[in-house]
């Protein structure tokens, strides 16, 4: 079992028909988990089972991913941009009966965040990301050295369906490719965890993910310029993995200094995946910044 007996799964569904799925539990003010590509919810179990002492914790997986819908992209991927993968968040912490909240996202679900902040900050306490830089900036200033370490940008937004074919020929490899190569060398994942994400990796989600980066590269790159210079208001955490691709290629904090007023962070001793190869440190640092 992944979580513990606090928490509780359920369904919500958005007002343009996709469904949520998301677990929760736990006490205190409510705290949102956003996760990353190629997991699960289920990747902040670790963190959300120590937060949930103080925090109301929920854990959805985002359109796309998991148990959640995985509705076919548009010409456009406008039914995968950030900012409305964002509003489905916002929809379902309305549903739950809050205004205000905080919120931290890894990877992909870390963009998201970003999106939630500049278009609700009125209901963001406080938000985190961890272990990205900004997606306009890391396109605009693409070079060799980030097309190497990040190729599967501009592998997964190929045209369907060139890289949903190639992955689904093995999914379970590439999945597990994925989890081996952006973490340090000695981390070893959740077995129960890995098990749940190759479940889910099917061929509606390896679709479903292509179009999230997809809409990265097209109408989410037309909604970053429009905001490009609006900042994020509300205090930011950010946290990226010593060993991995973010800290060799980018000053994290100068970087995030240009798209939020207040920044604040630091490198955790670990590869990309910091809640899962460093939930205590995750767990602390949160603990510090959001209390």
């Amino acid at each position: 079992m992944l979580f513990n007996n606090d928490f509780q799964t359920d369904k919500f569904v958005t007002s343009d028909n996709i469904s949520i799925n998301y677990t929760y539990g736990g006490r205190g003010e409510p705290l949102l988990l956003l996760h990353g590509y190629p997991q699960t919810h289920v990747m902040w179990s670790k963190v959300a089972n120590e937060l949930s002492r103080e925090y109301f914790v929920i854990c959805p997986d985002l359109r796309g991913y998991g148990d959640s819908s995985k509705p076919v992209g548009l010409e456009d991927h406008s039914n995968y941009s950030k900012k409305v993968m964002a509003n489905d968040m916002i929809e379902l912490i309305h549903y739950l009966g809050y205004d205000e909240f905080y919120i931290a996202g890894h990877d992909r679900g870390a963009r998201v965040t970003h999106r939630v902040c500049l278009d609700f900050p009125h209901m963001i306490k406080k938000a985190a990301v961890l272990d990205i830089a900004p997606t306009f900036h890391m396109f605009l200033n693409s070079d060799m050295n980030f097309s190497t370490g990040y190729y599967h940008w501009f592998f997964l937004i190929q045209e369907s369906d060139l890289p949903e074919t190639l992955i689904g020929n093995n999914a379970e490899y590439y999945l597990k490719e994925k989890l081996k190569r952006w973490s340090a060398p000695e981390m070893a994942f959740d077995e129960d965890a890995v098990k749940e994400y190759i479940r889910c990796f099917d061929k509606e989600m390896i679709h479903a993910t292509c179009e999230d980066y997809r809409a990265s590269a097209t109408i989410d790159m037309t909604d970053d310029a429009i905001t490009r210079d609006k900042k994020i208001t509300m205090p930011l955490l950010v946290l990226w993995g010593e060993k991995g691709f973010i800290n060799k290629s980018y000053n994290v904090l100068e970087v995030w200094k240009d798209y939020a007023k207040e920044v604040r962070g630091k490198t955790l001793n670990c590869g990309h995946f910091l809640a899962e190869e460093s939930p205590n440190e995750v767990v602390e640092e949160f603990r510090k910044f959001f209390t």
